[in-house]
């Protein structure tokens, strides 16, 4: 973190000083908002939370609950949201609270006594390497909380309107033309609220909802959810357990003649939640007379856990629900076809199009990327940095990665479900498959094999073998470095905040800095001229790294180099009273493998990796390929006035 960049000021340092624009938390509802979001869960507020960095865009939050969630609903927290979270400055206090996921064992029916579960195996649960953050598990309701603190203690002093039901979203003059935000119909969407006192109208220029799968957000732009539902309905407890089961501070994955269950410790050392498979051989009669009860699923537990028991002390929560996947086609309001001549001005986000089960812990973590994805889209299209054009590739990216959801939690299901039942376990089929199947699927499942395809902010691998290890389209892999100012160890990946900056990491090729006339040091005093991407689309009075943040990565041990040799470009002035920033330039780590090494960058030739604001890598380039970085970059940004 870094602060007091105009002056000293005493106090918490993650407390920003208010804007002049700052919301009033006191205050009603505003007349006009440039973003309105509808809805407080997970995607709600990780995009309120990223628009927070703006305090100049008006962005207002709405839901119709009556205040802030305080339990159930999800808990799975993937390693690459939990990278998200360190963007925001909120890693660690996840971590701290948070039950870790470290290793997940699997149970299956005895073959000397098939009534009765034996364990089978026992596996790490995230393979080594993929990730420097690990899988957690928290209550949704306290990541709710930390992003409500974090959009409190923004310069925007952001915070939510609660008891507000939309009733109708009309988009009015000007709304489909491609002229921006600001031209015909400056607040083109009228959204309609509902409260104890009457109706209220917020006009917006964007509007995102992100309210469940009931979304009346996505009902007024005409989408629709559409799939099936399995027969699969499972119950979930949230509860407190004196039991015999030895594995019930690991996460388990119990299928027995009896059924299937999903044990998943949770924070605190004591809680834990149960997913209980209910077929409708043995509870229909119960579903449909919607009669299953707390001690129901208590007792299916323990049918399934036999010989070992489980008795309920305490119930924090519980819920039954049917397993249905379920997608929009588009996640925006622009109808097939029209592209090229409207501009989406309504977004659906989260539950609101895409629905699935839970057992995999996919889905919260989906809702929150698809956030992240969109806030810095619009805040470029805001702010008059990015090319409108930009709100497209939001739906273009984000249902491809719902339909792979969609497809996976299927898959997911019904081999978990395969896998218990008389007639499975007769049978020993699915016997090593579903460990086999859970090993595979690692990646998935941490959050970390989403790639995006070419795009106007997705090169299409031209250089792709400068740095294997940072794969184009998939997310920037962190890695250990050493900044060279400090000689601080810090990982490279998360030295960067969600500000909605592009990054430009310049690997540096052997010579580095120290030949005056060497490929990076031309690069470095290209990217300092009139000519450079910086000089074109920094606006006047932004900071030096508001639009494009370069930052570099040298070949030499950090005791060799003195920083106060580097180029202009790594030593950005800023502030009032115009500061070095020392921040921008890193080495390889010795007390780990070397970057270069563990990524895979050329080491003679070096390479840039251009990295937008949501982390994922935009396209990689030689150093000397200034030229093909100014195209890319033209393509998505707006020159500067």
């Amino acid at each position: 973190m870094q602060f007091h960049l105009d002056g000293y000021r005493p106090g918490d340092p993650s407390v920003k000083e208010a804007h002049p624009a700052a919301q009033d938390p006191e205050a009603g509802l505003p007349e006009t908002a440039d973003v309105l979001i509808v809805g407080c869960g997970p995607a709600g507020l990780v995009l309120a939370a990223q628009l927070a960095a703006f305090p100049g865009i008006r962005t207002a939050v709405v839901d119709r609950k009556d205040g802030p969630l305080q339990v159930g609903q999800a808990d799975g927290v993937a390693c690459r949201t939990v990278e998200m979270f360190e963007a925001f400055g909120l890693a660690e206090q996840l971590k701290q609270e948070a039950y870790q996921v470290n290793e997940v064992t699997f149970w299956r029916p005895d073959p000397t006594d098939r009534s009765a579960i034996v364990r089978t195996g026992r596996i790490q649960d995230v393979e080594e390497g993929i990730s420097d953050m690990p899988h957690l598990i928290v209550n949704q309701a306290r990541m709710l909380d930390f992003l409500r603190e974090h959009m409190a203690r923004s310069a925007a002093r952001i915070a939510p309107h609660y008891g507000l039901r939309v009733s109708a979203v009309e988009i009015t003059g000007g709304a489909g033309a491609a002229e921006g935000p600001d031209g015909p119909g400056e607040y083109p969407v009228a959204v309609t609220l509902e409260h104890p006192g009457g109706t209220s109208v917020v006009r917006a220029k964007y509007v995102v909802g992100c309210d469940g799968a009931r979304s009346a957000v996505r009902t007024a732009i005409g989408r629709r959810l559409e799939g099936d539902a399995l027969n699969q309905t499972w119950g979930v407890l949230d509860v407190l357990v004196d039991t015999d089961f030895p594995d019930i501070r690991l996460k388990s994955v119990v299928q027995s003649e009896a059924g299937a269950l999903l044990i998943i410790p949770r924070e605190g050392g004591y809680l834990v939640r149960l997913y209980i498979e209910l077929d409708a051989e043995r509870y229909g009669d119960l579903l449909r007379e919607r009669a299953v009860t707390p001690e129901v699923l208590a007792a299916a537990a323990n049918r399934i856990l036999r010989p070992y028991r489980v008795e309920v002390k305490d119930v924090g929560w519980w819920a039954v629900y049917e397993v249905g996947q379920r997608l929009c086609a588009k996640f925006d309001d622009v109808p097939d076809g029209e592209t090229a001549d409207r501009l989406p001005r309504v977004f659906i986000a989260g539950d609101a199009c895409h629905t699935h089960s839970a057992k995999a812990g996919q889905g919260m973590n989906v809702s929150m990327a698809d956030a992240f994805n969109l806030g810095w889209k619009l805040a470029g299209v805001l702010t008059g940095t990015a090319a409108p054009e930009l709100l497209h590739t939001y739906s273009a990216e984000r249902q491809q990665v719902a339909q792979d959801l969609i497809d996976f939690d299927r898959d997911f299901a019904s081999k978990m479900a395969a896998g218990s039942g008389t007639s499975a376990a007769a049978s020993g089929d699915g016997e090593e498959q579903f460990a086999d199947y859970f090993r595979a699927q690692g990646r998935y499942t941490a959050g970390l094999s989403v790639r995006y395809e070419p795009s106007m902010i997705t090169g299409g691998g031209e250089h792709q073998d400068l740095a294997k290890g940072f794969p184009i389209g998939m997310r920037f892999h962190s890695a250990p470095v050493v900044r060279l100012a400090d000689a601080r160890p810090v990982q490279l990946g998360h030295a960067a905040r969600a500000d909605g900056a592009w990054r430009l990491y310049l690997f540096a090729d052997r010579v580095g800095p120290q030949a005056a006339d060497g490929p990076f040091r031309r690069l470095c005093d290209h990217l300092a001229s009139a000519a450079s991407p910086l000089a074109r689309f920094t606006p006047a009075g932004a900071e030096p790294d508001a639009v494009l943040d370069v930052r570099a990565i040298l070949q030499q041990p950090h005791r060799t180099l003195e920083p106060t040799a580097l180029p202009a470009v790594l030593r950005p002035r800023k502030g009032r009273f115009a500061l070095v920033d020392h921040e921008k330039a890193f080495c390889p780590d010795p007390q780990h493998t070397d970057i270069f090494d563990l990524r895979g960058i050329d080491w003679d030739r070096g390479c840039m990796v251009l990295v937008r604001p949501d982390q994922y890598v935009a396209d990689i380039f030689p150093l000397d390929a200034t030229a093909q970085l100014n195209d890319f970059l033209d393509g998505v940004l707006r020159a500067a006035d």
